[in-house]
């Protein structure tokens, strides 16, 4: 029995390298709360970012004062692993903190199991299966790594390298392996999910993938994040809709601005109007939900650049909204454009959509009251005994507002049908 303390920062695609590790390392693992109670302390980190990058190192750091404070006892493995050692790199990283035993990057991805397994003196696992974090409803599947795309702020191609496809078998056992233990949403996650096969010159791979996954007993949802909106064709969209369940027409599309000069100073790898995107996935799917996010304070960004991609906001009326003051990120080309925003501004247009953002999910989800909807049930409430969180098919884990529901059958893991009673600026309340 192994005894692992585990930390992943950063996004979903971090969270399934952690799952697939842990897997790896043991067959009998006990998860504890403390990194002086493990005998393996392994942080996944997450580079993408000056707040990312600072929040990786204060969690080594405290994870390292926790061990040091145990005295001359036994002393865990340390092992730090992920985007923050493939930014800086392990020489580096270690001369600052020599307490650190591990540091591996994510091209040594392949190699983790086997240089923490020889580490501890531990033998391999074979065959192994991921560790499913989540809880009982849902799981994410990383379905590829790294990215072809060039975006000018983005620093992950340089972190995680080129696209990498997962093999379909791959996906394929870990959807069964996720669905055999009672999960009922399986959220497909990559750089650009839309992307899948293509290094490999495969013209339809996600179609195919899908092929393989939508039939699987037991999955009740699909879910697709990272949708790049050059992959969103007319023709993919409609195999979408033919298709129907267990898919929800919910999409992930991150447009990151809506004026042309704005993307074009970004490199964004598409058609210079997001609202042809848009406008295509609403004339296939009506009741589509649509989830982006946006970047303020770009480079170059203009008081009139800024009002248009407001007004554009404000005309498209997205279901969900991330919006992000631009952060100038070392050894990307936007960092060393002319014309840096003032953070005071980049703050106050942010603000600003956000306060528009709200009013607009307000009134979106005041249309669903009265109805009944499926709730899939995450968890209990933390404080209130009897209420549980869950989402309905126009809400993803982690990134979108919740449901608050409570009655008979709710419990961690159900699918429940309720009737949504009450709507807030972003969440639901239900009763089953």
């Amino acid at each position: 029995m192994i005894n692992i303390y585990s930390i992943s920062l950063g996004c979903p695609k971090n969270r399934v390298d952690t799952e697939w590790l842990l897997g790896a390392v043991s067959e009998q693992i006990t998860p504890v709360e403390a990194p002086e109670d493990a005998d393996l302390v392994l942080i996944n980190t997450c580079g993408f970012i000056q707040p990312a990058i600072e929040e990786s190192v204060q969690t080594i750091l405290q994870a390292v004062a926790d061990v040091e404070g145990m005295g001359t006892g036994k002393r865990p493995l340390i092992a730090v692993v992920g985007c923050l050692v493939g930014r800086f790199g392990e020489n580096d990283l270690a001369s600052e903190i020599p307490e650190v035993d591990l540091w591996l990057t994510n091209t040594q991805m392949e190699e983790w199991p086997e240089m923490i397994a020889k580490a501890m003196k531990l033998p391999l696992i074979k065959e192994p299966l991921r560790l499913i974090s989540t809880g009982p409803s849902y799981a994410y599947l990383k379905i590829s790594d790294g990215c072809n795309h060039n975006c000018a702020f983005c620093t992950i191609p340089s972190i995680r390298g080129d696209l990498r496809t997962t093999p379909a078998e791959t996906v394929v056992r870990d959807a069964k392996h996720a669905l055999a233990q009672g999960v009922k949403e399986l959220i497909f996650v990559a750089q650009d999910v839309t992307a899948y096969g293509r290094e490999l010159g495969l013209k339809h791979g996600l179609r195919e993938l899908l092929d393989k996954i939508l039939p699987l007993d037991g999955l009740e949802r699909l879910r697709l994040m990272y949708l790049y909106p050059a992959g969103l064709s007319n023709d993919f969209l409609k195999y979408l809709r033919d298709a129907g369940e267990p898919f929800v027409p919910y999409f992930d599309v991150p447009i990151q601005h809506a004026h042309p000069d704005v993307l074009s100073r970004m490199g964004r790898p598409f058609a210079r109007n997001p609202r042809e995107v848009i406008d295509r996935i609403r004339n296939v799917f009506p009741e589509a939900a649509i989830r982006t996010s946006i970047i303020v304070g770009y480079p170059g960004e203009t008081e009139e650049q800024w009002e248009y991609l407001r007004d554009f906001i404000i005309e498209t009326r997205f279901h969900h909204l991330g919006v992000f003051a631009y952060q100038a990120e070392e050894g990307t080309p936007a960092a060393a454009m002319d014309n840096q925003i003032d953070d005071i501004d980049k703050e106050w247009r942010r603000d600003a959509l956000m306060e528009i953002q709200g009013d607009i999910s307000e009134d979106i989800l005041e249309q669903y009251e009265g109805q009944r909807m499926k709730v899939l049930v995450d968890n209990e409430h933390d404080e209130w005994p009897g209420l549980h969180v869950g989402r309905t098919w126009f809400q993803a884990p982690e990134v979108d507002g919740i449901t608050y529901v409570s009655g008979p059958g709710v419990e961690p893991g159900a699918m429940v049908e309720a009737e949504i009673v009450e709507t807030r600026d972003y969440d639901l309340v239900a009763l089953a």
